[in-house]
Parts: structure tokens; sequence; C-alpha cells
């Protein structure tokens, strides 16, 4: 697993955070993070699809992006997300970014963690951010 480095190609024109073709999952701890990344190399994405996000990282790098984009203040479901992962991470809460373009990975995704602890989840396409959990 990678550690979580923001780039361009992780943002909207805005300037928020919307890594189009990737899921962005939420767990309670960082052992239940780690665990669900092996669950997923088991079966069968690569350690380079994953990445480990410590809830500093989405406290300082992900909500941020929203805050600066000016999407914070709308009453849009993007300022909903936003403070539902700023909740989670303020708790402790460790996130996996997960490169899953198409949807048969998505489904591979979210059967193989199944029971896993998963606190959160979303998955960025195109024009539309998918609830997961």
């Amino acid at each position: 697993m990678k550690s979580f480095e923001l780039d361009s190609s992780m943002l909207s024109l805005a300037g928020a955070f919307y890594p189009t073709g990737h899921m962005f999952l939420m767990f309670p701890s960082e052992q239940e993070a780690r665990d669900a990344g092996k669950k997923l190399q088991d079966g069968g994405f690569t350690e380079d699809s994953l990445t480990l996000l410590t809830p500093e990282d989405v406290l300082e790098k992900i909500v941020r992006t929203a805050a600066d984009s000016g999407a914070l203040p709308s009453a849009g479901t993007e300022s909903d997300t936003v403070r539902q992962v700023a909740q989670l991470a303020s708790q402790g809460h460790y996130a996996l970014l997960v490169h899953a373009p198409d949807a048969d990975q998505s489904d591979l995704a979210m059967k193989l963690l199944q029971g896993s602890g998963l606190s959160y989840g979303q998955k960025y396409r195109m024009l539309v951010i998918e609830d997961l959990v």
C-alpha cells in the first residue's frame, strides 16, 4: 500500500477532492484499514492500486480541498460528504483510496470487504459520487 500524496489528478477543476475512478473507504482503525488492504490484495488488487490515508491526511489534505474550492458552504451533497469524512477522521478513522475504474472492480472490492468494519464508502465516477455504505 502506498502512502497518500495529493496530486492534481485527484482534484476537480474547482480544486475539490474528486479522484475519478477511485473508491474512498474509511475504517475505524489503522489495523482495520490495513487488514482491508490485505484482503483487497489477496483478492487481486495490486499494491499500487491501494493508498492508505491517516486521519491527519484526511483532515489536512482532503477536507482542506473542499474549503479551498468553496464547496464547504454549499448546501449540496459535497458539503455533507466533507462533514461526514471530517467527523470520522477526527474520531481516528483511517481511509483507503482504491483505484477501481470499472464497476466489476468496485463490486469485487465490496464483496472482498464484507464484514471488514467499513464505516464509510464512496465511489467517484465521472459525473457522480456513488454511496457504497
